[in-house]
């Protein structure tokens, strides 16, 4: 018997949807389907997009893999809307990292 491994990684919708978009419609389970139609209606931004943010997130601004995507995903336009997204997470932004991230968001938006 062999074994498989999996790998668990954080992926935004963005990158989700090119995912599920390479399954044929025919083939796609109704799950699937209304999957690709939330990603659709709610993804911010295209997938290599979102893949080069959520990178540039957590290289230059030591968010998590998750952070950077939950961000991607949202894309706040101000520093309170980022702060309310933050607020939840176990450590502290600085007002200096608030408005790095956003620049970052918004370049990309």
């Amino acid at each position: 018997m062999s074994e498989e491994k999996i790998r668990k990684t954080i992926i935004t919708l963005a990158e989700a949807k090119r995912i599920l978009k390479t399954i044929d419609p025919e083939k796609a389970d109704q799950i699937q389907k209304r999957t690709i139609d939330y990603l659709e209606k709610f993804s911010k931004s295209e997938a290599d997009t979102a893949s080069r943010t959520k990178k540039e997130l957590t290289e230059k601004c030591g968010l998590t893999d998750s952070e950077a995507a939950e961000l991607v995903n949202i894309m706040p336009k101000t520093v309170d809307e980022l702060r309310v997204f933050t607020s939840g997470w176990k450590k502290l932004l600085t007002t200096e990292t608030v408005e790095k991230i956003l620049k970052i968001l918004h370049a990309k938006s």
